[in-house]
């Protein structure tokens, strides 16, 4: 057997990569920063050590199924069917993605 996992596609998923660096520039971040973790201090200055990535995507719901080995090569189908069985598929929503593939004695 072969456990599949896949999440639904829709267009107005968002999956955006900003450097630390980035955030930081923008004004309305550092002034919610100092707000909320140095209120009422003055003189302050923002900095890091690194520049990190930070990664801003939908949160999507896995969902899962088992098939036959002998239906590896139709993974893609299967899930497709799936999702439109359980009505997954929504409005603004085009198909689907695997996200781990998983073999079971």
């Amino acid at each position: 057997m072969i456990n599949v996992s896949y999440t639904i596609m829709c267009k107005n998923d968002v999956s955006e990569e900003l450097s630390l660096t980035e955030i930081l520039a923008n004004e309305k971040v550092i002034k919610a920063i100092k707000s909320e973790f140095a209120s009422g201090l003055r003189n302050l200055v923002l900095s890091q050590k690194e520049d990190t990535q930070v990664t801003i995507k939908t949160k999507k719901e896995v969902f899962e199924f088992s098939v036959s080995k002998d239906d590896f090569a139709d993974l893609l189908e299967f899930a497709e069917e799936d999702a439109r069985k359980h009505k997954r598929i929504k409005k603004e929503c085009d198909g689907v993605e695997i996200v781990d593939i998983i073999t079971v004695d």
